[in-house]
């Protein structure tokens, strides 16, 4: 089979069975995906296999009395266009930016605090120089930030097999993205080519001289990367962090009222409204695939079967294709490729239950900065040997956590005085070394998070009344995220826009025809920015004859 004929772009079969569309998996984007296609007028299923919808972005019960978003945790992706076109706002959602961006307690009392008009004045205590190049540094990463945010709604070139006249349409792709790079300066060229290439830490290095901000820019550059700041490709992960906004506010970070859950209650509102018809407690067993190579149908767990014109997965792309597809239907190379497609962060993830708000030592007290995200990884030194530790130990003995305490911007999480406060630990290993099992190290690794968080606000073991941890087995089995990646595979060069998830298959259709995927697992990638169910919509609808509205 020839996984990249040009009939794979060709108009859907003219027999229509039960519905149109089947969408695998009720994650935020499959409901972004399902949303636009209904809006079109087209007949939608959504098939979810847990009790609710919105994947990873959901909000439970995890204490008695005490709700959090357990996996995803903050807003600042969430695409403004599909925010817009879902009428989210009008579904209720509501987000509320934290009153100071980022809080970064540090070793002899010191602290560093960063957001409109403080970081700085802060960064100036550390280092005058720093504080004066601050403000170009800014600068010149937006340049390069706003080029590529232009691209995050835009189906990438794809690289194709056959005649001239099907390569067109690529080629007007590839002069486009060469348009939007061509006009960026020298300065800016340069600028990405280092971040596509370089670590974070190499080029925060050649920026700055203090640890703190150093520290404090360089953590989202291992954010759901299991890698050390001086890993090369880590730059890119650090800007991947910055696409984002809050109410229009660029490179801001919120919380969404009611948790994680109301971003995918609100778009599954907006489904409902649209006519889509979404199926919980429904597992897929199956993707069926006919003897003409054509996809067209679901077998349930139950033993049902739902035809559809075409099956659209919201899986990360593993799987999709390593579990429900049958490996006959696939090009070998193409699943030899999946086969050794990368997912994996160093993410332990937890949710805890407080009888009274932390107070830290280098910032005794009550004040905004716990509504920010609490960082604690004083250096890029300590995050690199958190790294080493995890990959020799299974996991770091000083781990990096960046805690929130979303009931400081919503009551509605926690009973009246009390609070919930969210972990995002790193590092730990995906797969324990020597074969132990996560299962048996939950509870002991749960005991160094939160000891961790004691070493910088002396107490908060006192203060813990309950909490929930996930360890990367946990999110698999639970979230479907494989190896714990909280972005459907790994943010690096060979695994980005137009070879994502394979080279000759950035467009969503998989080489089985019929059969497309809306993950994370294709551009832009991962977070809550519901940008791939909105660019594989515009593509599936292409194949049906029909415009997006």
């Amino acid at each position: 089979m020839n996984a990249l004929k040009k009939t794979a772009h060709t108009p859907v079969g003219s027999v229509r069975p039960d519905r149109d569309i089947i969408i695998v998996g009720g994650g935020h984007n499959g409901l972004v995906c399902a949303a636009y296609l209904a809006k079109a007028g087209l007949k939608v299923t959504v098939l979810e296999r847990r009790d609710m919808v919105g994947g990873a972005a959901v909000t439970e019960e995890f204490h008695p009395g005490f709700r959090n978003s357990v996996a995803s945790y903050t807003v600042s992706l969430l695409n403004p266009k599909v925010i817009s076109d879902l009428d989210l706002h009008g579904h209720g959602l509501e987000i509320v930016e934290r009153r100071i961006g980022n809080f970064l307690p540090l070793e002899d009392d010191q602290y560093l605090l960063a957001g409109d008009g403080l970081t700085a004045r802060h960064l100036a205590k550390f280092s005058t120089r720093d504080a004066e190049r601050l403000g170009e540094y800014e600068a010149r990463l937006e340049v390069v930030a706003d080029t590529l945010r232009a691209l995050v709604l835009e189906t990438p070139p794809n690289m194709s097999e056959g005649s001239w006249l099907g390569a067109v349409p690529e080629l007007l792709k590839a002069a486009n993205l060469g348009g939007k790079l061509g006009s960026m300066s020298m300065t800016a060229r340069r600028d990405l080519l280092d971040l596509f290439s370089k670590s974070a830490g190499d080029w925060l290095d050649g920026w700055f001289e203090s640890n703190a901000i150093k520290a404090l820019f360089g953590f989202d550059s291992i954010v759901g990367n299991f890698a050390s700041p001086y890993t090369p490709g880590s730059a890119y992960v650090l800007l991947h962090h910055l696409f984002g906004e809050v109410n229009g506010k660029k490179g801001a970070w919120g919380h969404a009222i009611g948790g994680m859950g109301a971003i995918t209650q609100a778009m599954a509102r907006c489904c409902e409204a649209r006519g889509v018809e979404i199926r919980t407690g429904c597992a897929v067993d199956k993707v069926l695939v006919d003897e003409a190579g054509r996809s067209g149908a679901v077998r349930l767990a139950s033993g049902e079967t739902l035809s559809a014109r075409a099956v659209v997965s919201n899986l990360n792309p593993k799987l999709l294709f390593g579990s429900l597809i049958d490996p006959t239907a696939l090009p070998d190379d193409f699943s030899e490729r999946i086969r050794h497609y990368r997912c994996g962060s160093g993410t332990f993830r937890m949710n805890v239950a407080l009888d009274r708000l932390p107070s830290f030592t280098a910032l005794p007290g009550e004040g905004d900065h716990l509504t920010a995200g609490i960082i604690m990884a004083p250096s890029l030194a300590y995050m690199e040997q958190a790294y080493i530790d995890a990959r020799r130990d299974g996991w770091s003995k000083a781990p990096i956590i960046e805690l929130l305490i979303p009931s400081t911007l919503d009551p509605t999480l926690a009973p009246d005085g009390q609070h919930v406060a969210s972990l995002f630990c790193q590092h730990v290993s995906p797969e324990l070394p020597g074969g132990r099992d996560w299962d048996d190290h939950r509870d002991e690794v749960a005991q160094v998070m939160l000891d961790t968080v004691e070493r910088w606000a002396p107490g908060f073991r006192d203060s813990v009344l309950g909490y929930q941890a996930l360890t990367p087995k946990d999110l698999e089995r639970t979230f479907g995220l494989i190896g714990g990646d909280i972005f459907h595979g790994a943010l690096s060069l060979d695994q980005l826009f137009s070879a994502r998830p394979v080279l000759g298959h950035a467009d969503h259709r998989s080489p089985i025809k019929g059969l497309y995927q809306c993950g994370a697992g294709t551009h832009p990638g991962g977070g809550v920015t519901g940008a791939p169910g909105h660019n594989a919509a515009r593509e599936i609808l292409k194949d049906f004859g029909k415009r997006m509205g």
